[in-house]
């Protein structure tokens, strides 16, 4: 299975790592082009290639490592039908504002931008030091939530979350589970949590 990651920074360099070592295909994109991530492939190393964000679009899974302020519009150029979208987003716009989001989660907002994907909250909970660590601890694994209305996502995502070492746990639809996972408002975020 090819990933895709939109966006190469701290969070999507941190999945772009576990999921490489865990032997999945990645292409890794950012608005400047493949040629700027060049160091950032060579340090990831694996099966990391660095993509245009069109080339990171065709891959069967997208990460979407995006700031909230940059999403809409980077989602309107993709055609987003039969894919499986992975949301680690959070609602925060420059200067700590939380965005509008009328009386829907973050990821029901996201969900409408890729239209046509199905999209799965997932990994916005653990700060990217953590992410990117290993995930097994003192005989246990380090625990993601994840959330989503379609349950055929939800196992493949949750498929990549134990394949990388984790225990994903799943909270159900966006509108609930993405509430409780959101950043910041969710009573998730930041716990870090071991399943023994």
């Amino acid at each position: 299975m090819k990933i895709g990651i939109i966006g190469a920074g701290a969070i999507g360099q941190a999945f772009a790592k576990q999921v490489a070592d865990a032997g999945y295909d990645v292409v890794i994109s950012n608005s400047r082009g493949a040629e700027s991530l060049k160091e950032i492939v060579a340090q990831l190393g694996g099966n990391v290639k660095a993509g245009s964000v069109e080339e990171a679009a065709t891959a069967e899974v997208i990460f979407l490592a995006l700031q909230w302020q940059h999403i809409e519009q980077v989602t309107q150029s993709i055609n987003w039908e039969g894919k499986i979208v992975i949301d680690p987003t959070n609602p925060i716009l420059p200067g700590f504002k939380l965005a509008n989001l009328g009386n829907k989660t973050s990821s029901e907002v996201v969900q409408e931008w890729v239209s046509g994907a199905k999209l799965v909250k997932a990994f916005n909970t653990l700060q990217p030091g953590l992410l990117a660590s290993n995930p097994i601890q003192n005989g246990g694994n380090r625990v993601l939530f994840f959330s989503g209305n379609y349950d055929d996502a939800k196992d493949i995502v949750s498929g990549i979350i134990n394949r990388i070492g984790f225990a994903g746990i799943d909270l159900d639809r966006l509108n609930e589970g993405g509430k409780l996972q959101q950043f910041p408002g969710g009573a998730l975020p930041a716990l870090n949590l071991i399943k023994m």
